[in-house]
């Protein structure tokens, strides 16, 4: 469920640039990260990415660069004027100035700057980046953004099914090797209760150790287990190959897996067997670690 996308939206005022990231995740854990959209839009984006992106840790980006004349800080003139008549007027009652000098130019200049330093006289308030107009602009930037998560996703997606496909062939070969030791096994069962008989110095009914050995071996058969793992295996590429949105239930198979072959190593009695056992439980891990970056 990694994956990347950006996009732009020019409009007259500016660009917008649109980012998306996102990790894995088990639901869709969204944040907005801007501060370009309005309060009703900020809904829709979030609706529009859960539906489309459905699971993951999603990291919404969107800044704004305005173009060079809307940058600019505007003046207000018409306060800038009022000021300077009303502290023109004040100076000329204060020092009984009525013509123009060259040094009154000068101070002029500075009650000009001293004016601009006046709260509210330049105009800081930003208009609104995003509007109604402008918003089918904005919102297909948002959707090619989104279309190149899900091109980065697809690509990861072939990936991590050529890896978790190749493990569960890796998990039937070693079942393989499993069962090329059963006959062995049971072989070694018998010869080691005989042996332990025999250190005992006890007479039995071979007929009654027979059903014993019986009832002992079926114990430790795996044949039940051996069936469920492949079936398991099959459900497993079933799944993948056939829905859209596998991750959650390829999960829940890897664990019926888990069980399978953690009850075939507590039933091994054979150290080859526990050896392929231990095999399997890792390439089981690693399906895990990545059945969670599926979705």
């Amino acid at each position: 469920m990694t994956g990347y996308g950006k996009a732009e939206a020019i409009l007259e005022t500016g660009k917008i640039t649109v980012e998306i990231r996102t990790l894995n995740g088990k639901s869709a854990d969204i944040n907005i990260k801007t501060q370009v959209l309005p309060k009703d839009k900020d809904i829709v984006v979030r609706h529009y990415l859960a539906q489309e992106l459905q699971r993951g840790t999603i990291d919404f980006f969107a800044t704004w660069e305005p173009n060079a004349s809307e940058s600019a800080k505007k003046i207000n003139t018409e306060m800038v004027k009022e000021y300077y008549s009303q502290i023109t007027g004040l100076r000329k009652e204060l020092e009984g100035f009525s013509e123009v000098s060259a040094s009154q130019s000068i101070m002029n200049n500075e009650v000009l700057t001293a004016i601009l330093r006046i709260p509210d006289v330049i105009d800081t308030k930003k208009s609104d980046v995003v509007n109604d107009e402008n918003w089918p602009i904005v919102e297909k930037a948002i959707q090619e953004a989104v279309a190149h998560v899900n091109e980065f996703r697809a690509q990861e997606g072939k990936i991590l099914y050529k890896d978790v496909t190749s493990r569960v062939k890796n998990i039937l070969a070693l079942y393989d090797e499993v069962e090329k030791y059963e006959p062995e096994r049971i072989a070694t069962v018998k010869e080691k209760l005989l042996k332990n008989l025999e250190e005992l110095n006890q007479k039995v009914d071979p007929s009654r150790f027979e059903q014993e050995m019986i009832y002992y071996l079926e114990k430790l058969d795996i044949n039940e287990e051996r069936v469920r793992l492949r079936q398991h295996c099959k459900y497993f590429m079933d799944t993948i190959d056939a829905e859209e949105a596998p991750g959650k239930k390829l999960g829940f198979i890897i664990q019926e897996m888990g069980r399978e072959i953690n009850t075939t190593g507590s039933k091994a009695n054979h150290a080859e067997i526990q050896k392929a056992v231990v095999k399997m439980k890792d390439e089981l891990e690693k399906m895990r670690e990545q059945a969670m970056n599926i979705l």
